[in-house]
């Protein structure tokens, strides 16, 4: 059975631009949003979890991969979302959450967890072995990175459910931008070298057909390459299409694959349009739906401050504050500066390393009492104007709960991407 990304794919060769747009996150109000937007119009979701997230260890999210894909199920229904139209998969599948180890060690652990996605059904599997381990060189070579990529191929094609359901596919690439983006303010992003690109094709190529892998290849749908485009944590750098001319011609010469693009948070509709019609086939997306999603609960904890004498104005701030000063291992590799520099980057950073702990039971428990300080209140259509401008006509549908004006936010977000076309058959 053809899997239905294959056919994303293929349409650049009858001339036609189409990208898919990847939610890689894995909180629930994001999540939701993701859904709501596909039961609306009818649409195809794509939603993937990374290695980080969600790994049979747990991740930072404590979610096995079987649980991660019930989550997301369970929000499905709750939308009316068909999941007949859902896709889900692996994002930077490889050793990285175990780089501390000694490869071998790291890369047993990543069979472990690739295993788990195949088992649990998931469909698209990025490939990223390219983080050296604790024994490894400074730099790995072309040919490690693909062979360990052959290795975990090589066990997705050993446990992935065969009865009824398309085969997985496989996006890989070595030239994979900083997860959550770069930690420093951007003055250029140089796209791929056409060269280099074509020589990770080559190595793939060659090592999984030396490994008896010719048939998981032949569904390699993509290539992770760097585009121009990334964000830091004051600062966006947009695509510039004239900059990658040469880099878009490598897919004439493979044309069975498209590019996928990573950090394509915060770029302008118009950029987004021009890496579609690049062959960008999959756009990924995920601390900018997180960050709009802070945006919009911040304000809300402002507007209960003003409507319910018995909410503190701000106290979700302060109490993602002091969550993160107490647990600071997710941003203080990553910020720099003076306090207040700082603790402004903790809550308004692009890079919104804040979203690591949205899941921990402290950021529930904050919002929930956010939340539930609302309950039964009507917002004025003034006070969203004054705090969420962007959400001001949404609100005047009336009749909306707090929570709506989140999912609506995030699905703002959502809307600079280029919209799938509509197919009358579900994949």
């Amino acid at each position: 059975m053809t899997h239905p990304l294959v056919d994303l794919v293929r349409a650049r060769s009858r001339g036609e631009y189409e990208s898919l747009t990847a939610v890689c996150s894995s909180h629930p109000l994001v999540l939701r949003a993701a859904l709501r937007a596909g039961a609306r119009t009818g649409r195809r979701v794509l939603i993937e979890a990374t290695c980080n997230q969600v790994n049979h260890e747990g991740g930072y999210t404590g979610m096995q991969p079987q649980d991660f894909i019930n989550q997301v199920h369970e929000l499905a229904r709750s939308e009316g979302f068909d999941i007949n139209r859902l896709v889900l998969g692996g994002d930077h599948l490889g050793p990285n959450p175990w780089r501390y180890l000694p490869a071998d060690q790291a890369m047993a652990q990543a069979e472990t967890m690739v295993a788990g996605f195949a088992a649990a059904g998931y469909q698209k599997f990025h490939l990223d072995a390219s983080m050296r381990c604790k024994d490894d060189p400074e730099q790995l070579s072309e040919q490690e990175i693909a062979t360990r990529a052959a290795r975990l191929a090589k066990v997705i094609e050993a446990t992935a459910k065969p009865q009824g359901t398309p085969q997985p596919v496989y996006v890989i690439g070595t030239e994979v931008p900083p997860p959550g983006g770069a930690n420093h303010v951007l003055d250029t992003v140089l796209p791929t070298e056409p060269e280099a690109a074509l020589a990770t094709i080559a190595m793939h190529r060659k090592i999984f057909s030396d490994r008896g892998l010719d048939d998981a290849f032949g569904r390699v749908i993509a290539l992770v390459v760097q585009p121009g485009v990334e964000f830091g944590d004051s600062n966006v750098y947009n695509y510039q299409p004239a900059l990658a001319t040469r880099l878009r011609d490598v897919l004439n010469t493979e044309p069975t694959l498209g590019f996928e693009a990573h950090s394509t948070d915060y770029q302008p509709s118009l950029a987004l349009q021009h890496l579609e019609q690049d062959g960008y086939c999959i756009l990924k997306v995920g601390p900018w739906l997180s960050f709009a999603m802070r945006e919009a609960l911040y304000a809300l904890d402002t507007i209960a401050g003003l409507l319910n004498t018995a909410y503190p104005s701000g106290a979700l701030k302060s109490a993602m504050e002091e969550l993160m000063v107490a647990k600071p291992e997710y941003w203080k590799d990553h910020y720099s500066g003076t306090d207040d520099e700082v603790h402004l980057k903790r809550h308004f950073s692009y890079s919104d390393r804040i979203r690591y702990y949205w899941n921990t039971a402290e950021a529930t428990a904050a919002v929930d009492r956010l939340m539930n300080s609302l309950v039964g209140i009507t917002i004025p259509e003034t006070l969203v104007s004054q705090y969420l401008p962007a959400q001001w006509r949404y609100a005047m549908q009336g009749d909306l709960r707090a929570e709506d004006l989140v999912l609506n936010a995030v699905e703002q977000a959502l809307n600079h991407y280029p919209a799938e076309k509509k197919r009358t058959t579900a994949p």
